[in-house]
């Protein structure tokens, strides 16, 4: 019989039951002095994991897992978000409401084109080189933008898993204002405030589309809501052709308080609709302290929107056409109050 046995015939606890032989020594730790790691943690507090990802707390510098918001765009995955209303501090004004990752080679050239503020530029060690990724490297070389190498699959971290084909390019967060600092703005610079709100707006396009306008007819910025509606995503930079380095985006927690507290502060509310009493072109209060509210595209004003304006302007549209997007109505509208204020001022 093999193996040492204590008096009842069983082996003894330091030795294998069938060779006998010593067991593997602890190093002086045994099974009681050993401390467990404890319960597994929730799944936001883990690093790497997807649900901490977008809380945005896993936000590091390359070579670890950055932190992974709501884009239309192909290839881009926005990241978490933070509180309404609060500034990130004196840099740039960036891109989405938390890191946003910009995938794929057509994607990531286009974004550097328009100057998108961008954190890094991600470029996979073995991805063979060709034209794009060649340009991509010149436009971040020639913005500043910090060039890195990361593998595939740590690429494929960083974009959510989406098709990066060897490149992403990371998008700073945007640095929202709150929606007291626009009329400030106005006041700075001795004007009457001109306001553009948008109401359950979820297109970036659009976005990018106010921007533009808002830049060209002396709007002094954009107030939106922080939930269920667009933020400034790399697509909304895209679409404004840099304009939102130039327009201030304010982010109300309720829109409607927000239209409330405007209108205490003098601030007249004039929404846009079909049904409007009036024509843009008549805009009674053009030239005084406005905020023009824009609806979405079918739906049109929410109903609580609606009943805090001041009044309601339609723009006149011929034939068969129902309604026009954001961008195109908002367009019109700011060109319009931009007309009617200078033939006020004698310009």
């Amino acid at each position: 019989m093999s193996g040492r046995s204590s008096g009842d015939g069983r082996p003894d606890k330091g030795t294998h039951a069938k060779s006998g032989k010593p067991r593997p020594g602890t190093g002086g730790y045994g099974r009681r002095r050993l401390e467990g790691k404890g319960p597994t943690p929730p799944a936001y507090l883990r690093p790497g994991h997807p649900a901490k990802r977008k809380t945005g707390g896993d936000t590091r510098a390359a070579g670890a897992r950055p932190g992974d918001d709501n884009d239309t765009d192909r290839g881009a995955r926005p990241l978490g978000s933070r509180p309404a209303g609060t500034r990130g501090g004196s840099g740039p004004r960036g891109s989405g409401d938390a890191p946003e990752m910009v995938a794929g080679r057509n994607s990531v050239v286009e974004a550097l084109r328009a100057a998108i503020p961008a954190v890094a530029l991600y470029i996979e060690h073995r991805a063979p080189s060709d034209e794009k990724i060649r340009e991509a490297v010149q436009l971040a070389a020639e913005a500043g933008v910090p060039v890195r190498e990361a593998g595939h699959a740590e690429l494929g971290r960083l974009t959510g898993g989406a098709v990066h084909q060897g490149i992403a390019l990371s998008v700073r967060a945007y640095d929202y204002a709150s929606p007291d600092e626009l009329p400030a703005l106005a006041a700075q610079a001795g004007e009457a405030p001109l306001i553009v709100a948008l109401d359950g707006v979820t297109d970036p396009r659009n976005l990018g589309a106010v921007a533009r306008s808002a830049a060209a007819f002396g709007a002094h910025g954009i107030l939106i809501p922080s939930r269920r509606t667009v933020s400034v995503t790399a697509g909304a930079w895209k679409a404004s052709a840099g304009a939102l380095a130039r327009v201030p985006v304010a982010r109300a927690s309720n829109l409607v308080q927000a239209l409330t507290a405007y209108q205490a502060a003098g601030i007249f509310v004039a929404g846009l609709d079909g049904a409007g009493e009036v024509t843009v072109a008549d805009l009674p209060v053009a030239d005084s302290p406005l905020a023009l509210v824009v609806g979405s595209e079918g739906r049109g004003l929410s109903r609580l929107v609606a009943e805090r304006c001041d009044l309601i302007a339609r723009i006149p549209i011929a034939g068969g056409t129902e309604s026009l997007n954001a961008g195109v109505a908002a367009g019109i509208a700011l060109y319009e109050v931009a007309r009617q204020r200078a033939a006020a001022a004698g310009l």
